[in-house]
């Protein structure tokens, strides 16, 4: 037997913001405490104010990753010891353009560029965009 991966889960100030962010970086709708979901969390001694202080993205049909984002009082401070690396064109490498265009999209929705990456290391070329989302944890656009 073998484990499988539940939820990514950041750590926020604002949570149901940095899951809106994430949702539309892979194209989810935006997820809510909809009905029987938010009344069942509320019978079971869940606040509003709890929910307020939670957020998650996920993939309706079940196949991306699902994020869970939950409250911290302060910033994020210091490098991630893990970070996420997207692919701007998923099955193969994009071209520059692409990669720019996703790039583009990723710093309208509140991303932000640390720098662009454009090297070899060993045989293969390696080509991306080291970024921030909107609460400074660090991802790779490739």
């Amino acid at each position: 037997m073998s484990s499988k991966l539940g939820n990514i889960t950041f750590y926020a100030v604002d949570p149901p913001a940095l899951a809106r962010f994430w949702g539309a970086v892979f194209g989810y709708p935006e997820a809510t405490w909809e009905e029987p979901l938010k009344s069942e969390l509320l019978a079971s001694g869940v606040t509003e104010t709890d929910l307020a202080h939670r957020g998650m993205a996920e993939d309706p049909d079940g196949i991306g990753p699902r994020f869970f984002f939950h409250h911290a009082p302060e910033p994020k401070s210091g490098r991630n010891r893990l970070h996420l690396d997207i692919s701007a064109t998923p099955g193969r490498r994009p071209t520059r353009e692409e990669l720019d265009a996703e790039k583009d999209r990723l710093v309208a929705l509140g991303a932000e560029v640390v720098r662009l990456v454009d090297q070899t290391w060993g045989p293969w070329p390696e080509l991306y965009f080291q970024m921030q989302d909107p609460e400074g944890n660090e991802f790779c656009l490739q």
